[in-house]
This record gives C-alpha cells, structure tokens and sequence, in this order.
C-alpha cells in the first residue's frame, strides 16, 4: 500500500474516550454529567468528520496579506455554544486582550508554527503557510481539545478532572500535529497506525513544548497535558512518555493503562483499538532515543521521527514494526553509523520491536 494516496482526516481528541465513558460512569452528577454531554458532543463531531471527508470541505486560501514565514492566526470564541467557528476574537498580529485562553490559544498556535518552520523547515501544518484557525470556550464544560481535519477547539473543561485545554501547550501542538500526519502519512486511525498517529502528535507536541521553554532532553518531564488536571485528580498528566502507565492512578480514572513495551500490548476494540493506549510504545521509544542522544530533542532524535513522517515511505496501515524500520533508515541516512543509528536501534529493542 502506497503513502498517502489521498488525505483522509479523522476527528482526533486529545483525552481518549475510555477516559471519558469511566467518568461517564460515575455516581457523582457533577463528573458524570460533562463527560456524558462530552461524549456526545464528540460523537456527533466524529460524524460531522466523515461527512465533510465523503462530501468535501470548502478550499482554504493563504491571505494575501499573510508572510510565507508567519503564521496567520485566528481565534474564534464558542461563546459555551457548539456552532464553529465561533466570533472572532483576535487576528494575526493583534495585542493580547483580557481573555488567557483567547491568549494562550493564540500563543500556542505560534509556537507550534514556529518549531515546525525553524527546525523543519515546514510552511504550517500543510508545508504551505495553511492559516491556523481555533475555537475556545467550546461547549458548557466541555472535557476535550481536537482537531477536526479543519481547526482546533478547545473546550473548557469541568473544573472537576479537567481545567482549561489551552493551558498546557503540547496539548495545542499535539492536535495541530494531527494536521501535519494528516498532510503527510496520513496514518490510519485504527490498531498500530492509529497508536503511531497519536504517538507522532505526543512527540512533537512534547518538542513543541520543550522547544518554547528551552529545554533539553534532560531538564523535560516528558509529560503530555502536565497542568490540565484539577488538583482533586491522583496524576501528573494525560500521558508519561519517558515511563508509560504512571502518568496517574486516580480513584476515578483508574490507573493510566499505557504499555511500555510490546509484551504488554492491549488488544481492545475501544478507543479504535487502543490508538491512545499503546501510543505508549513508540512514545518510549522516542523518549530513550532523544535520551540517549541529549540535547535538544527536536534535533537528532526530532529531525528522524520528522522524516519518517513526511519522507513518503510510511504506509498509511504501517505497523509499530514499519515505522521503526523507517527511522533506522533515517538515522543512517543522515547521520551513518554513529551514535544516533545505535541510539534508535537500542530503542526499539527495548520497547520490543522488531527493526530487523
């Protein structure tokens, strides 16, 4: 199966919905409550998706007035409503106003934009300066972000489990990244695809991060949505891509089920057969290579997950087993026989899969 015979975008969210149907479940009416509205909000969203996939979106046009090596922002405001966009709140090139989220929102876009053209080379999510385009205060405590195939949206949160999805900014360039696999690999939303699609969305939404706050390998938490938890909540983060499965053990969401490794890999039929659990498993893999390497993660360790992505060799049903292959091609691509082909090779040994 060729790559990318034709963009196919899914409706991804960033809190899987075996999160939400635990809360769903719950005696409490106030954690039950916006998980169910939740759930069926991203239902009908999801269908809203493969609707506009089978009948096609209207065409996006660059601004005239837009730089190829600028962003072009705008953030809508839901107004706690469900109709997109929204009103317009702030325009590229607009001073801050009193809203954070509308802030955060706006700032976190630019800095997804700004990792993806100065280490990467790449004009937006689509490679050709696409304007990026978000909605906030989504919905009546609305417990997710996604990216539709079009923008992003973030909502509120309960107050409860989940505050304000704009506050950790890997949240924000992992749905954006979404879009870049979109326009890329287009990996396949199911199985072990589906896991390297949200996997690739982990990795460059933690470069994302620690390439805004100056970090390297070492000095990261490797934490996916650390600060998006309510203080009542046992955990530090969505997901732990240095030590999957620790990320939180809470008396309401249960334990965070993510794999290290593949002698643990959960076979499901939810969550489109586990794409956020064993996520996990390339995620490590990501983690030990940039660990091993240091410094700054988005360069070697980055710069091999970026050409696998966009190189045109990754199928769009490509397994954990494929996509390892790749990036012991990349590294000895670019880099030979050093310490990066070892780093990459040592990794995917480690999580148990196979690059031979």
């Amino acid at each position: 199966m060729t790559a990318n015979p034709g963009f196919e975008p899914v409706f991804c969210t960033i809190i899987p919905p075996h999160v939400l149907d635990t809360l769903a479940q719950s005696d409490d009416a106030t954690l039950a409550g916006p998980a169910r509205r939740t759930l069926e909000r991203d239902s009908i969203e999801r269908t809203r998706r493969r609707l506009t996939t089978v009948i096609g979106a209207p065409p996006v046009s660059l601004p005239k007035e837009a730089a190829a090596d600028k962003p072009h922002r705008t953030i809508y405001d839901a107004k706690h409503k469900t109709e997109l966009p929204g009103r317009k709140v702030r325009g590229e090139g607009e001073r801050p106003g009193k809203d954070a989220t509308v802030n955060r929102a706006y700032a976190g876009l630019g800095a997804t934009f700004e990792l993806y053209l100065k280490t990467y080379r790449r004009n937006s999510i689509d490679g050709s300066g696409l304007p990026l385009n978000a909605t906030v205060h989504y919905g009546e405590k609305y417990g997710n972000a996604f990216w539709n195939g079009e923008q992003m949206v973030f909502g509120d949160g309960d107050g409860e489990i989940f505050l304000d999805f704009t506050i950790p900014v890997d949240v924000i360039g992992h749905e954006l990244t979404h879009g870049v696999t979109q326009y890329t690999a287009n990996l396949t939303y199911f199985g072990q695809p589906g896991a390297l699609n949200e996997s690739m969305s982990d990795v460059f939404g933690s470069l994302i991060k620690q390439y805004t706050l100056g970090q390297t390998a070492a000095d990261a938490d490797w934490l996916i949505g650390a600060g998006l938890l309510a203080p009542r909540v046992t955990g530090k983060a969505l997901r732990s891509m240095k030590a999957p499965g620790t990320a939180y053990d809470d008396d309401v969401l249960g334990k965070d089920p993510q794999p290290a490794d593949m002698d643990h890999y959960v076979r499901t039929g939810r969550d489109n057969g586990g794409v956020h659990i064993n996520s996990g498993i390339p995620n490590r893999a990501f983690f030990l290579v940039a660990d091993a390497l240091g410094g700054n993660a988005w360069e070697r360790a980055g710069q091999i997950w970026y050409a696998v992505l966009t190189g045109g060799r990754l199928a769009q049903d490509g397994s954990f087993a494929d996509f390892a292959k790749l990036t012991v091609a990349a590294a000895r691509e670019k880099y030979g026989d050093g310490d990066e082909l070892k780093a990459v090779i040592d990794a995917w040994s480690q999580v148990k899969v196979d690059t031979n």
